[in-house]
C-alpha cells in the first residue's frame, strides 16, 4: 500500500534552552494511503503541533516530512490535496453557511456540493444564518460538512465534532464510513473520545508529552493487552516479571493492566485464581499515558480522563 504520511525524527520545540516546550519530540511513523487513523492522546499532548507540521502550518526544529512523498511547506501540489478541520475554525465576520460552502469548492478539486447539501439537511444546519450566530454544535457540525464533503485525498479532523451532541457525532461517525467505502482516502481522527471512534480505526498513533508511544494496528492493540484481577498478593505474584501498564489498588484486591499475555498466561491467571478483562482501547490508551510507578498504588480507573 502507498505512503501518505512519512516522518523521520521530527521535533518541534518552542523557545530556547531550560525554557523550551518540546511540543513534537523525534518523531518517526509512516501512515498509508486510504485508510482511517486515529491520533491520540491527552490534551495537551502534542496532537494539534503534529497536524500543523504535517499541514504545513508550522515550521519543524528538526526532522523531515514527506507528505505524498514531499515536503508540505509553501507547497501547493500538497496542500491542494489536504482537507484540515479544527475544532477553532475561523471564518470571515460577514460569511453564512452557504458562502462557507461556495467558498469550499475553490480549495477543494473534488468537493461535491450535492452532498454537503445533503449534509447540512443531516445535521439541521441553518444555511442562511451567518456564521457567528451559530451555536458550537452548528458550528462543529459545519466543519464536520466541509471535511467530509471535501473528499480530499488526506483529510484531518482534529476534534471538531467536541460541538455536536452524541445524536449528531453517531451520524458523523457513520457517514464518515459509509462515505469512506465508496470514495476512500486518507483520514487522520485526532480525539480523546477514544471509546466513540475505536471501532472506526484502522491504525493508531499516541502521542504523549510530544513523543509518540504507540504506533501499531487497531485490531493488534485491542488484544494487545489484559486486565487480570484477583487479591493484592496474588496479582503481585502473577505480574512480577510481566510488563504491567497500570496497577489500581483497593483494600485487598487489586488489578494490573498486562501487556502481551498469551494464552499460557492466561492459563496460568486463570489456575492461580485471577480474573481476566479485556481492556478496550481507551482504557489501554490511557493506562499508558497515566501508568504510576511500579508497585505504587493508583485507585482512579481512568475512565474520564
Amino acid at each position: 500500500m502507498s505512503t501518505a504520511i512519512r516522518v523521520d525524527g521530527l521535533s518541534k520545540s518552542y523557545g530556547h534552552g531550560t525554557g523550551a516546550v518540546h511540543a513534537v519530540a523525534d518523531a518517526a511513523f509512516t501512515l498509508e494511503q486510504n485508510r482511517i487513523h486515529g491520533l491520540l492522546g491527552r490534551n495537551g499532548a502534542g496532537k494539534t503541533t503534529l497536524m500543523q507540521l504535517l499541514t504545513g502550518q508550522e515550521f519543524a526544529s528538526t526532522g523531515t516530512i514527506e507528505v505524498f512523498g514531499e515536503n508540505p511547506v509553501e507547497n501547493a501540489r500538497v496542500l491542494d490535496r489536504v482537507c484540515f478541520i479544527k475544532e477553532s475554525q475561523r471564518y470571515p465576520e460577514d460569511f453564512r453557511v452557504r458562502h462557507v460552502l461556495t467558498s469550499a469548492a475553490w480549495f477543494f478539486a473534488d468537493w461535491d456540493a450535492a452532498f454537503a447539501e445533503q449534509l447540512v439537511e443531516r445535521f439541521r444546519v441553518p444555511r442562511n444564518r451567518r456564521m457567528k450566530k451559530l451555536s458550537r454544535g452548528q458550528l462543529s457540525a459545519v466543519g464536520v460538512i466541509v471535511g467530509l464533503a471535501s473528499r480530499a485525498p488526506l483529510t484531518f479532523f482534529d476534534e471538531p465534532y467536541l460541538g455536536l451532541d452524541a445524536v449528531a457525532r453517531q451520524l458523523f461517525y457513520d457517514v464518515l464510513l459509509a462515505d469512506f467505502a465508496e470514495h476512500p482516502r486518507t483520514v487522520v481522527l485526532s480525539t480523546h473520545l477514544i471509546d466513540e471512534v475505536s471501532n472506526l480505526l484502522e491504525h493508531v498513533l499516541v502521542i504523549d508529552d510530544g513523543r509518540i508511544i504507540i504506533d501499531a494496528d487497531a485490531d493488534e492493540l485491542r488484544g494487545s493487552a489484559v486486565d487480570v484481577v484477583g487479591g493484592r498478593a496474588a496479582v503481585d505474584a502473577f505480574t512480577a516479571g510481566r510488563e504491567v501498564l497500570h496497577r489500581a489498588a483497593l483494600g485487598g484486591l487489586a488489578t494490573a493492566t498486562v501487556a502481551g499475555l498469551d494464552e499460557a498466561g492466561r492459563a496460568a491467571a486463570r489456575e492461580a485464581g485471577l480474573e481476566l478483562a479485556p481492556v478496550s482501547l481507551q482504557q489501554l490508551v490511557i493506562r499508558t499515558t497515566t501508568a504510576p510507578e511500579p508497585g505504587a498504588t493508583d485507585l482512579t480507573n481512568g475512565e474520564n480522563a
